[in-house]
């Protein structure tokens, strides 16, 4: 058995290829007792017939990959069982003073193979199997054959095999419930890690921004000039900014729109998701490129900065507006006007981040 130990909890568990190992050894030394049979039985046909039917039988149980026997395998196992006592016993003798101790092998190999099918989850199977050797035991030696030829230690073997089993499988639910639980556990904890960095975060960020306003209004009892009430604006606004586009900010994209507003330019930034897979160098790109696309805004009276879904190849777009008032009049009497050329002079500044770096 080999243990290890993590995540609070011990797995204990026993290799496949031992338990393969053991079966087959036992198998071998039924097969080793029906040699031994070959040198005084009278027919040595049917023996050999039957140890190479169950050897094939045997091989197959074992081998066949998966945790539960195929159909098919389990039907020949259990074919196995049922011919192999009404091929072997006519050659064997069961009166009491015959010499058959080692004549019905088949007895206890019939239980081991049977067993096998227990553990490989086709117990139904395995209890037709040794229900059919009871019977034709029974027929053939008498109900004394039920305890003295070993009928009765493969069917212990059976009833045990399948308790054991089932214990098995009760434990293995158990196990993956725990499991299960215990990841649900992790996530929601994650979940309510990120809630509180989160939350500390913004509010450090929310407090970094308005405490030197929020002083200044301590200090002067409320009495601010025009220019700081606009600032206060200019702030409320920021701390917006962290709820609505929290995945494009980063303190040069902060600095550009605070420059901007305090311009006079309205600033919207909107974070409909898209940016939260991407890795890390791609998201200081695009906040690098953002930057310098709000550097180019200078002249725009209304910036628009809109996250794109996952699945597009641009991960962010930016769209300045400028607002003429004189070429909008301009352009409504001027007869011979282009509506596409009004439209294109409008817009200062459009540009499309792309989601990763192209070559």
């Amino acid at each position: 058995m080999a243990g290890t130990r993590g995540g609070g909890r011990v797995k204990v568990s026993v290799p496949a290829s031992v338990a393969t190992g053991l079966a087959a050894l036992f198998s071998l030394y039924h097969l080793l007792l029906a040699t031994t049979t070959l040198f005084w039985v009278a027919n040595a046909g049917p023996i050999i017939a039957c140890m190479v039917l169950y050897a094939a039988a045997t091989g197959a149980a074992l081998l066949v990959r998966g945790s539960a026997l195929p159909v098919w395998t389990a039907c020949f196992a259990l074919a196995t069982a049922i011919v192999m006592p009404l091929v072997a016993a006519p050659v064997v003798d069961p009166s009491p003073g015959a010499d058959h101790v080692n004549g019905t092998w088949w007895v206890a190999a019939i239980g081991t193979l049977m067993v096998i099918l227990v553990v490989r989850q086709r117990a139904p199977f395995a209890w037709v199997g040794v229900l059919a050797l009871t019977i034709t035991t029974v027929s053939w030696a008498g109900i004394d054959a039920f305890g003295g030829l070993g009928v009765l230690g493969s069917v212990s073997w059976v009833v045990i095999a399948t308790a054991f089993t089932a214990a098995m499988n009760r434990a293995i639910r158990i196990q993956r419930d725990f499991i299960r639980a215990e990841q649900e556990t992790v996530d929601w904890q994650a979940a309510q890690d990120a809630h509180v960095f989160e939350r500390q975060f913004r509010l450090s960020q929310t407090t970094r921004m308005a405490r030197p306003m929020l002083q200044r209004i301590i200090d002067s009892c409320g009495g601010l000039t025009d220019d700081e009430r606009t600032e206060c604006l200019h702030l409320e606004q920021a701390i917006r900014d962290e709820i609505r586009g929290r995945s494009l900010l980063s303190d040069d994209v902060r600095d550009e729109v605070m420059r901007l507003r305090r311009r006079g330019a309205v600033v919207q930034l909107h974070d409909d998701g898209g940016l939260d897979e991407l890795e890390v160098d791609d998201l200081r790109r695009i906040h690098s490129e953002l930057a310098d696309a709000l550097r180019q805004a200078h002249d725009a009276d209304n910036v628009i900065v809109r996250t794109v879904p996952e699945g597009a190849d641009a991960a962010v777009t930016v769209v300045g507006l400028r607002l003429d008032l004189a070429a909008s009049e301009s352009a409504a009497l001027g007869a011979g006007s282009d509506d596409e050329d009004d439209d294109d002079s409008a817009v200062a500044v459009w540009l499309e981040i792309p989601r990763h770096e192209t070559v």
